[in-house]
């Protein structure tokens, strides 16, 4: 019994220092969720069809800004392990953060091209052009707010690894309050503001993100915690070593997080070919499932964290506690929350629509039923993204893309497709082949963290 109480000691620790540095993040991420979901909640308010198109619109955004994201997360990675090796590194830390910038800004400008013709992709993907039409509306409008966001990121990644992520949460918290307001203003004409309907979603959006980096902007250069790593000095200088290893770290970070959030987004455009009643639905149920999912999601940036500082110590009794604690984190509360959805479908739904017009009663019952199969896939959702987020810890990206692009897409589009149009279950089959491809994605992860684990987990 001697032997264990220093163990169950560290363990503790681990505990606290886990929630310390993740409940910041964690509350970040929703803030940053609630921005599209003001979005989607204002559009319901103008109606179903205002709703797909405005979810047509964020789910063809939504694959690129992700990408992006992906690539800026090597980040928190590279700089957590600098800082593990030696805790007052300024320059290396510098050269991470600056050209995670540069790859931001090399992502974007293409982007941004694409983007542009927004409608003739959504016709190309066999959407109706009406609805596509109303969507480039919003796109047009959104998608210039991507590289403040991305540059955000950056920011929040740096203030992460030295552990202070509390500032990018009051930033995020002021970007929600300053979406909601110009966003109902532009959207119904209130406010002394225009009424420009579903561009000015994309517009207020694009203000807040543009708010976000700006504070955190202000946050890096003026607090006396950050300020001496003078991260923006020199800025227009080039560092390709640096910005090769960004590209090698964060590409498979990238392609792993795009996998994932495109399954996604192909699901919409599947429920497009059931119908618009399929894709409103979806919407609504998409929203509540990511809310949830913003927890684990804070834990997985907590624990690369974690993870990176104790990889660059070479402490490998650190990296185990620091990874299975964030786990059990996560599939608790996923547990919590797939029980609050079986609970209560209805009053979650009722956020979203009015549920006293027999107008939406159609959406509102396929939602509940889809927000059934969420609650099952609840654990296997939570697993994954903290299982990638233990492996981008210890700077192993590569295998976990293979792992994605086969669960989520050999499995998860596969079966969803079979379900959904070869046996005619409709959005419920394509909820359950997702439901299918993260519970695939998330047994791949924990097993390649176990190999790593009884292999010693790195070569060093």
């Amino acid at each position: 019994m001697q032997q264990k109480r220093p163990d169950r000691a560290h363990w503790r620790v681990e505990a606290r220092a886990t929630l310390a540095l993740a409940w910041p993040l964690i509350l970040t991420n929703i803030a940053q969720a609630l921005i599209h979901a003001t979005d989607v909640v204002l559009l319901g308010w103008v109606g179903p069809r205002t709703l797909a198109a405005g979810t047509l619109g964020i789910n063809l955004y939504f694959p690129f800004l992700i990408f992006g994201m992906g690539m800026v997360t090597a980040a928190a990675p590279l700089v957590a392990r600098e800082l593990g090796a030696r805790w007052n590194s300024v320059r290396d830390v510098r050269r991470s953060v600056r050209q995670a910038m540069w790859a931001a800004t090399a992502i974007t400008v293409p982007v941004w091209l694409i983007l542009w013709q927004a409608e003739d992709l959504l016709v190309f993907l066999g959407q109706d052009p009406e609805l596509a039409a109303e969507a480039q509306k919003l796109v047009r409008a959104l998608q210039w707010g991507m590289l403040p966001y991305l540059f955000y990121l950056v920011l929040r990644s740096f203030i992460s690894a030295l552990e202070k992520p509390l500032w990018s949460l009051l930033v995020g918290l002021g970007a929600v309050l300053f979406n909601a307001i110009v966003n109902y203003g532009l959207i119904f004409g209130r406010l002394g503001l225009p009424e420009l309907g579903i561009q000015g979603a994309g517009i207020g959006s694009t203000l807040a993100n543009c708010l976000m980096f700006l504070g955190m902007a202000l946050v890096v250069t003026r607090h006396r915690s950050f300020r001496r790593y003078r991260l923006f000095g020199r800025f227009w200088r080039p560092d390709w070593p640096r910005f090769v290893q960004i590209w090698r770290l964060g590409l498979p970070i990238a392609v792993t997080l795009g996998l994932e959030v495109t399954v996604f987004n192909a699901a919409v455009f599947l429920m497009g070919l059931i119908g618009t009643i399929a894709i409103a639905a979806h919407a609504i149920a998409i929203q509540v499932a990511m809310m949830s999912f913003m927890v684990p999601m804070g834990l997985a940036q907590a624990v690369t964290v974690r993870v990176g500082l104790a990889y660059g110590r070479r402490d490998k009794e650190a990296i185990t506690r620091a990874g299975w604690t964030s786990l059990a984190m996560a599939v608790a509360f996923m547990a919590m929350t797939g029980l609050i959805m079986i609970a209560v479908p209805n009053l979650l739904v009722s956020l979203f629509l009015d549920s006293a017009d027999p107008a939406n009663q159609p959406v509102i019952s396929l939602a509940v039923a889809f927000l059934f199969v969420a609650a099952l896939f609840q654990v296997f959702d939570g697993a994954q993204v903290v299982g990638a987020g233990m492996l981008r810890g210890l700077h192993d990206t590569r295998v976990p893309m293979i792992y994605a692009a086969l669960g989520y897409w050999v499995v998860g589009v596969g079966t969803s497709i079979g379900l959904g149009f070869g046996l005619g279950w409709g959005g419920v089959g394509i909820w359950i082949g997702l439901a299918f491809g993260l519970a695939v994605v998330a047994v791949l992860m924990i097993g390649r963290w176990i190999r790593r684990e009884r292999l010693g987990l790195v070569n060093w």
